[in-house]
């Protein structure tokens, strides 16, 4: 008996050793090996592998160290924390490398190896770390075309460095060199913010690229966002009018010993090859100017003029905590075709932003001219009106010194299409790449279905979203505008979220909409508020203070960024209390539904006109929600009391306002009815009934939609919430305008400003408006991801601690799938049904529980398994069409009826 017994512990003994626990993707404030923080208690968060199902952390241990010192050890802490936890040692030292490693304990009783070593490195912590000075240029400006300013100095590295760090930023944007090497992988730095209230400076490892001996420091700024044309109104010098370096290279040697190299009265200025650079126009580059070796050693000097010394001071610099512009995919033309108008014409195959590199061979003086265009006309030639009076124009004059190449450097363009003129030779597609730039958010989500055209919507959705998130979440990349439209980045965030992770780049620009908010509390239709005080305040947009957060704080479980913006939530809501009449809110210049389904020469009230002020109650109504439900994540209890008798008191106003005795809303659009039906605007004995009268609608268009960029991202969502998820499904596989999918059917590869900005005989809407990379009707995504996969928080829950997967299956669809990558883990879903018969695959992470419903009659299998407890997991309930289950992570396969 003792043999049996000793062989049985040492097979748990065994199967304990070798059950494979690990710790993996170790992150700093929402980054790998961050480099440039400026908090002094920075989070800290991991996933976790295991070869066993229904894991859970048990317990942690962190250990942070700086060198060989240990800073901060946790020793082993029971919990099943792993995300966000506060760093809460030895203060931590300004510009300074951390090191940190994480094990954790299991439920099964395991405990994983350390993990690899992960590294933060800090920023400066105020204003007194700066040594250097702001440094502009020594001679009178070019102010007609403003060229971009060269700056340069060279110094002397005595000893052997162990380490360097430099941080740098400008007024305008900069690229820096040491000795001729380009430092890091960011393009269009410093980024857009706030700039008189929020300036970002970025920071480098520099170690590698500095040598003993002398050394080139050097820079080139251009006009950027900070005095380039921004607005269609010809706005410039927003910011200030003159461009300004600031660098400071921190130095530790071999020895201990330390230094810095900064931007003094030591430096040189002149101009260079770029010629003119504006966001919105292009660039010029003319190769015969360059001067060889400017930002090398050895490099004579003496004619460039010694700098200024600025006083623009530090108080407004802050670290970036946002992912940077880098650039992504190289793409080739995939065709290359002479237009009937003789012009030379390159298709790219995908509407993208960036810029193309180009190589040319010719003599010196040859002008090669690069024109962007999203699309061609009717006719197959060129077409730029949609660019409105941005030339999109990139101009390369050769030096004629053999193979030449070329590419901007403070501009982008959003395009398909170039129009080549004056190339010297044959145009080859080798020697046109088109290089993609968007922040660098890292992807987390996926989706595929059996239908190519939702494929191609989903598609279209991803690459709207990077053409457009340049440091800001902008309404379009291509024409004179560009702009931080907060409209539009609300209505997109929870999409936005799916795809890829915003964790930071919203919380970075959130920062910014409260800087830029009014004293009053109105919040500016784009942030950074480029437009003047008097654009602010409209429903739909200024609620982007009350929704992202709301979002983010769902997706990504950050309670800190809630905290971080209430006061921001409140002032907007305060706006609307102090704006409203009798609780009701209808005064002011509101955008309303914008672009909603209007048909051309509109005879018979086909408009889908809805009441401006009508939905202006609504989302205040909405925005007092969100201010409860922020306030109870908070534990704000008096707020909670004042919001909730508020938000009654509005919602007896729509109803005695804008809703008939019977339940009909004074107007009648889909957009009106969504609205209410989404925001609980009606007494919920006359809901049934608004969702009839809503259905009717829909019916009434042939079963189109008509809704505008406020009704559209919950159009499909209110009739899935109500039973109509076949009018949803019919909706979504549409495809005669308006819908979702005629665009796709059009050849979009981006999602479109308007429904049917190009028209089913290729002619186009006004050119005054009419973008076709413009992500706010891309919303539906959402809807996608949560509802017909069905990928979701379980109810009450935040950042997919607690899943629930609920998929909607109707037969448009044979199968779908989709993943999501958590700060748990990834978890995805895949249906698919085949004659009577339905199979699910679920993957939930390690460290996380899940509600699975499985939509099926009856005579389930999981995992092979006829019962459920076989299989390692609890049933709980039979719920309308649904078997609902309770699991742990792991993979599960479900087999069943239709």
């Amino acid at each position: 008996m003792k043999k049996v017994i000793l062989s049985i512990a040492l097979v748990c003994i065994h199967a304990c050793m070798f059950a494979q626990l690990s710790v993996e993707q170790l992150l700093c404030e929402q980054m790998s090996q961050p480099i440039g923080l400026d908090t002094k208690k920075p989070r800290l968060t991991w996933k976790i592998k295991s070869s066993l199902p229904s894991t859970m952390q048990s317990a942690y241990e962190v250990v942070v160290k700086k060198g060989k010192q240990k800073v901060w050890s946790t020793g082993k802490v029971n919990s099943d924390q792993s995300v966000y936890l506060e760093y809460n040692g030895q203060p931590l030292e300004p510009d300074t490398k951390y090191d940190w490693q994480v094990r954790v304990w299991d439920n099964h009783g395991n405990v994983s190896p350390w993990s690899a070593t992960a590294r933060f490195h800090t920023a400066f912590f105020d204003t007194t770390a700066w040594r250097a000075k702001w440094i502009s240029i020594g001679f009178e400006e070019d102010k007609k075309n403003r060229p971009a300013q060269y700056f340069r100095n060279t110094i002397e590295v005595k000893k052997d460095i162990a380490q360097a760090t430099a941080y740098v930023t400008s007024q305008g944007m900069y690229e820096a060199t040491i000795n001729g090497k380009k430092i890091g992988d960011a393009y269009l730095t410093p980024g857009w913010t706030s700039y008189k209230k929020r300036l970002q400076y970025q920071v480098y490892d520099v170690s590698t690229m500095l040598t003993k001996g002398k050394n080139t420091l050097a820079a080139i700024l251009g006009n950027g966002w900070f005095r380039g044309t921004l607005g269609w109104t010809n706005n410039v010098d927003i910011y200030g009018k003159d461009l300004a370096l600031l660098m400071q290279v921190n130095i530790v040697y071999a020895d201990g010993t330390k230094d810095s190299f900064i931007t003094d009265g030591n430096w040189k200025s002149s101009y260079g090859s770029i010629q003119t650079n504006e966001i919105y126009h292009g660039e010029e580059i003319d190769a015969r100017k360059e001067q060889p070796g400017w930002n090398l050693p050895g490099f004579d000097d003496s004619k460039w003029s010694t700098v200024k010394i600025m006083n623009s001071g530090f108080a407004q610099l802050i670290a970036t905590e946002n992912e940077t512009i880098t650039q992504h995919e190289s793409i080739h033309p995939v065709k290359i075709f002479t237009t009937p108008k003789g012009e030379k014409v390159m298709d790219f195959g995908q509407n993208l932003v960036g810029w193309v590199q180009v190589k040319a061979t010719g003599k010196t003086g040859d002008a090669v001219v690069i024109k962007h265009a999203e699309v061609l006309d009717k006719f197959g030639n060129f077409y730029i009106d949609n660019m409105r009076s941005a030339k999109t124009t990139a101009t390369y004059i050769l030096a004629g010194k053999g193979v030449e190449e070329f590419q901007p450097h403070f501009t982008f363009f959003g395009f398909r299409y170039i129009k080549v003129e004056g190339y010297p030779g044959e145009l080859k597609p080798e020697n046109f790449t088109a290089i993609v730039l968007h922040s660098n958010m890292q992807p987390t989500g996926t989706f595929s279905s059996s239908d190519t055209l939702v494929n191609q919507l989903q598609h279209n959705i991803q690459w709207g979203q990077k053409g457009n998130f340049l440091d800001v979440p902008t309404d379009c990349p291509q024409r004179d505008e560009r702009l931080g439209w907060t409209g539009d980045a609300q209505v997109f965030s929870r999409t936005a979220a799916f795809n890829f992770n915003v964790h930071n780049f919203f919380n970075k620009w959130l920062k910014d909409i409260e800087a830029d908010q009014l004293d009053n509390g109105s919040v500016p239709f784009v942030i950074p508020n480029v437009l003047g005080q008097g654009a602010a305040g409209s429903t739909g947009w200024s609620d982007v203070s009350t929704i992202i957060p709301w979002n983010m704080y769902l997706v990504y479980g950050d309670k800190k960024v809630l905290e971080q913006q209430y006061a921001s939530m409140k002032a907007w809501v305060g706006y609307m209390e102090k704006n409203a009449q009798n609780d009701l809110w209808n005064k002011g210049f509101h955008f309303g539904d914008w672009l909603f389904y209007r048909p051309f020469d509109d005879n018979d009230g086909r408009a889908a006109v809805t009441d401006k002020y009508m939905i202006a109650q609504c989302f205040y109504a909405h925005s007092l929600q969100l201010m409860i439900n922020t306030a109870s994540a908070l534990g704000k209890k008096e707020d909670i009391i004042f919001y909730t008798s508020r938000l009654n008191r509005v919602k007896e106003a729509y109803v005695k306002e804008y809703m008939t005795s019977t339940g009909r809303l004074v107007s009648g659009t889909q957009t009106a009815y969504v609205l209410a039906l989404q925001f609980d605007m009606l007494p919920e004995n006359l809901r049934g009934a608004a969702v009839e009268r809503l259905v009717e609608n829909i019916k009434s268009y042939s079963t189109h939609l008509s809704t505008g960029f406020l009704g559209t991202p919950y159009l499909c969502e209110v009739l899935t919430r109500f039973g109509k998820v076949d009018i949803a499904y019919q909706l979504l596989m549409q495809k005669t305008f308006p819908s979702w999918l005629y665009p796709v059917k059009m050849g979009a590869t981006t999602i479109w400003e308007r429904w049917g900005g190009m028209h089913p005989d290729s002619t186009f809407e006004p050119a005054s408006m009419n973008s076709f990379n413009h992500y706010a009707y891309g919303a539906i995504g959402d809807w996608m991801y949560r509802r017909v996969v069905g990928i979701d928080n379980e109810e009450n829950s935040i950042g997919y601690k607690k899943i629930r997967v609920k998929p909607y299956v109707i037969d448009s669809l044979k199968n779908a799938s989709a993943s999501l990558e958590t700060y748990y883990g990834k978890v995805s879903n895949s249906w698919k049904t085949e004659n009577a018969s339905i199979q699910m695959e679920t993957v939930i992470p390690v460290n996380t529980t899940a509600v699975i419903y499985f939509p099926s009659s009856g005579n389930i299998r999981i995992n092979s398994k006829e019962n459920p407890a076989d299989a390692g997991i609890r049933f709980l309930r039979k719920e309308n069409e649904y078997h609902v289950y309770e699991v742990g992570s792991g993979v599960y396969r479900f087999e069943g009826n239709r």
